[in-house]
């Protein structure tokens, strides 16, 4: 038995970014990832994540504001900012960021197909300088990084058997038990699986999606974009892969150990179909698909939460990466009994898990 003061369990973005964040605190932590460094398994891989402020929601304004300023602090090239553009329906974005003291720009649709010949619009656009790309492998390493530089111990390739609660935390894995005062769960996919049992949470679907990159037709600069209509689109340049472009959401749910990872034809097809019809700077021919997986509350807000010495970290819905290094000090806050986050990411909200 091992006794430690926190164990965070998963060790992707979230997961890093708690270990990160408790390191720094001259916290005692041990980071556990029952993959390899650097896997494909959950949703933290890939060169490109969308970095935006822009939400018609006060509330992930300030939680993607703080984060911008975290992600400049961390440095290393992890965010590069190219400018984004919304269009389809904008209702309350403009207002939104301004209110946030970020205001935008909103442009025709000639204006905005002049300025940017990749992307068709056929409505007003909002474009916000602050948009850009993350990348997350990179980002992952690094929070990695600076954990073992703080004293903090991370261990890959151990997967977590099980948990059992009691005043304390005893964290079960092949090689050896850990005893913690506190446990932070940040497992994605494996979320449901883990704490079946154990916590009370929202309903949690995992999805395969099906994103792809396609080549661009020339060297037209790309802002990150996000076209919302029924089933919302998005994309960004991913330089030396390509456009990438995905429908957010609406995959077929799986089981995060039973994915084929294979590309669904009527899913690719429908995107290769916009792609034709909506950016003319891609070859719409020309394409490599991505899997990856949504973990979905069925309001789409996070889960940022303790339940006893659980803190909680799930349901980030494919939008929850540019938020990285502020759930990590959220997951921090929680796991040394701080304020947390807003309470709009409580589990136990009326509703939220079925209960009233």
């Amino acid at each position: 038995m091992t006794d430690v003061d926190v164990v965070v369990v998963g060790g992707g973005a979230m997961g890093s970014a708690a270990a990160w964040q408790l390191a720094s605190r001259g916290v005692e932590v041990v980071l556990l990832e029952r993959f390899a460094r650097g896997h494909v398994f959950g949703a933290s891989h890939g060169a490109s994540r969308i970095f935006r402020l822009v939400y018609p929601d006060p509330v992930y304004v300030r939680f993607a504001a703080e984060a911008l300023a975290l992600w400049r602090e961390l440095g290393a090239g992890l965010l590069t900012e190219t400018g984004g553009v919304d269009h389809g329906d904008i209702t309350g974005l403009p207002e939104a960021l301004a209110a946030a003291g970020s205001p935008g720009e909103v442009l025709p649709a000639d204006a905005a197909r002049e300025r940017w010949p990749g992307l068709r619009f056929d409505g007003d656009v909002f474009f916000h300088p602050r948009s850009g790309r993350l990348h997350a492998d990179r980002a992952v390493d690094l929070l990695q990084d600076l954990t073992t530089a703080l004293g903090g111990v991370v261990r890959h390739e151990t997967p977590v058997l099980g948990l059992r609660v009691g005043d304390r935390v005893e964290v079960v894995t092949h090689q050896e038990v850990y005893r913690a005062r506190r446990v932070v769960v940040a497992v994605g996919a494996w979320t449901a699986k883990l704490l079946d049992g154990l916590v009370a949470l929202p309903p949690l679907t995992v999805t395969q999606e099906q994103p792809a990159h396609f080549a661009p037709v020339d060297a037209t600069e790309w802002p990150a974009f996000i076209h919302r209509r029924p089933g919302a689109v998005y994309g960004l340049a991913t330089p030396g892969e390509g456009i990438k472009v995905g429908a957010h959401g609406g995959g077929p749910v799986v089981d995060p150990d039973a994915r084929d990872f294979r590309p669904e034809a009527g899913r690719l097809a429908a995107l290769r179909q916009y792609a034709r019809e909506w950016l003319p700077g891609v070859d719409p021919d020309d394409f490599a698909p991505i899997s990856c997986t949504y973990t979905s509350t069925p309001d789409s807000d996070f889960v940022l939460d303790r339940n006893g010495p659980l803190v909680l970290a799930a349901g980030f819905a494919g939008h929850g990466f540019k938020f990285v290094p502020a759930v990590g000090r959220v997951l921090a806050d929680l796991a040394t009994s701080g304020p947390g986050g807003d309470r709009r990411f409580a589990a136990d909200i009326p509703g939220r898990t079925g209960k009233t």
